[in-house]
C-alpha cells in the first residue's frame, strides 16, 4: 500500500471549522491601549 503524499487544499472556513469574526484586531488594540495606560500609571505613582 503506497502512501498518498499529495497536498490537500482546504479553505479557511472548513479548516477552522467555522467563520472567523474580525473582533481579534479590536481586542488586541483595546488591550494594548489599556496596557500603556496601566504602565504609565505605574511609572507615575512609583
Amino acid at each position: 500500500m503506497a502512501e498518498d503524499n499529495r497536498e490537500q487544499h482546504v479553505d479557511t472556513d472548513r479548516a477552522r471549522a467555522g467563520s472567523t469574526p474580525h473582533m481579534t484586531r479590536y481586542i488586541l488594540g483595546i488591550s494594548m491601549v489599556l496596557i500603556v495606560i496601566v504602565m504609565a500609571l505605574v511609572l507615575y505613582f512609583y
